[in-house]
């Protein structure tokens, strides 16, 4: 029918027939054309090239890329991949403002290296030759393990937020088992809100399980908050102590029924970079994993009993932020050359929806990162009593695909004030089992069985 009436109007008007024909002709062969210009418009912004030169560039996933010296550090300076990189340029673009007579014009400027723009053939420096690299500069171009781990333990200043200000609190985080699981401890050097005059609230707290029975030692006070903040993780909390020397960290306690050293020595390449989630009207929470695998040392007297730890696992992490109404899950396993580390976090309702707040899940291997993921289900099964017994983790990502089954076979209960919302009390769960892990990262297939560790409330 179209066919028959195309005919029929070429035949009775050719001319108008056929200038209608070329005009659509026109406007599809433009199109076409506005099609395949702007494919090329779309590539080229893409370009390496246009940043500065390189091959590839790497960006964050909502902005500006977080600690850049960890990622050339542990990631571009993993063996596999540092063998194919020739140079890494760092940069970072602003706006400043030039203010004159009253009047503030814009200046776009970017801020780069020197050296890392020579090695990715960046144009616009080939005759700077007076424009060469500082020895600030230098430490960028190859990161210190040592100083990228001392950085992650910083200690932060409570942020001016009135509102949320009496829920601040930071620690610093350790946990070591036995080969059998029989002996374990979890230890945290707390430091909380303000307590006036430049000082702020602090406590340590050990709690120590032994084939199955759990002990708990503990010691308060307060410290000068400008020196926590210049010395951080070197902390003394009521004569119990932290210090960093290279790669291992020296615990000295000295608590009420408890006391002794223990060191825990790093893994080079075993860490979680920080990461912080921010809520409505400044709250704020984060997290890093500087020690995701490391050997623990040393002997704890109790009374007249000791407690001997011999390269047994460790594992530590530094968490910070306001914390009424908030929860967590989370979980560590390692094996091998692996090591896990799970968790997600439920915000206050009335700053973020809980709901929209991914998990996360990571795997570090000997040489670096091995794979990240926040499409992870976490799924906890209890008793008729609401004690959990198993915990279900599935974590896929471009090449992930993972499953952690922990089953639960030792469970601390404590109150977590902090944490309680008024009217809303929570119990704090501590979970010691055994986690089954399968599945395949890149094209490693993966699974093993290991004892682990867990945290969630109730």
């Amino acid at each position: 029918m179209i066919l028959r009436l195309a005919l029929r109007s070429l035949a009775t008007r050719p001319v108008r027939t056929a200038v209608l024909a070329c005009g659509f002709g026109f406007g599809i062969a433009v199109m076409a054309a506005l099609l395949g210009v702007g494919d090329v418009i779309l590539e080229q912004a893409h370009s390496p090239a246009l940043d500065g030169g390189g091959d590839v560039v790497i960006s964050g996933r909502f902005g500006a890329l977080e600690n850049a010296r960890f990622l050339i550090a542990s990631v571009l300076g993993s063996p596999d991949i540092a063998a194919q990189t020739t140079g890494v340029a760092p940069w970072k673009k602003a706006t400043l403002y030039m203010l004159k007579d009253g009047r503030a014009t814009a200046v776009a400027v970017t801020g780069s290296l020197p050296g890392g723009d020579r090695a990715v053939g960046n144009r616009e420096i080939e005759n700077g030759s007076e424009w060469n690299d500082a020895d600030v500069d230098r430490a960028w171009q190859a990161p210190d393990h040592l100083d990228i781990l001392k950085r992650m333990d910083r200690f932060h200043p409570v942020p001016n937020r009135p509102e949320f200000a009496s829920s601040w609190a930071e620690w610093l985080y350790f946990n070591g088992r036995s080969a059998d699981g029989r002996l374990r401890f979890y230890l945290t050097f707390m430091v909380g809100p303000s307590a006036g005059s430049g000082r702020r609230a602090a406590g340590v707290r050990l709690q120590l399980d032994r084939e199955g029975r759990s002990s708990s030692y503990a010691a308060g006070g307060s410290v000068d908050e400008a020196t926590v903040l210049a010395s951080a993780p070197d902390i003394e909390i009521a004569g119990n102590r932290v210090q960093l020397t290279g790669s291992r960290y020296t615990i000295v306690l000295s608590l009420p029924g408890a006391a002794g050293t223990l060191t825990l020595d790093a893994a080079v390449g075993q860490s979680l970079p920080p990461a912080t989630i921010s809520g409505a009207r400044g709250w704020v929470t984060g997290y890093t994993a500087p020690v995701l695998s490391g050997r623990i040392n040393g002997t704890l007297t109790l009374g007249n009993q000791k407690a001997v730890f011999a390269d047994a696992a460790g594992y530590h992490d530094h968490n910070w932020g306001f914390w009424k109404g908030v929860r967590w899950q989370w979980g560590q396993v390692a094996s091998g050359d692996l090591s896990f580390v799970y968790g997600r976090i439920f915000p206050p309702p009335d700053v973020a929806d809980p709901d929209r707040v991914p998990g996360f899940l990571g795997v570090l291997g000997a040489k670096g990162a091995l794979g990240f993921s926040t499409s992870v289900s976490l799924e906890e099964s209890s008793d008729e009593h609401g004690i959990p017994q198993q915990v279900t983790v599935h974590a896929t990502g471009q090449a992930l695909d993972l499953e952690l089954v922990f089953t639960i076979d030792r469970t601390v209960r404590s109150a977590m004030s902090m944490t309680a919302a008024p009217g809303s009390p929570m119990s704090f769960l501590q979970l010691g089992g055994e986690y089954r892990v399968t599945g395949k990262i890149g094209e490693r297939a993966v699974e093993f069985t290991a004892r682990g560790a867990a945290e969630t409330f109730r």
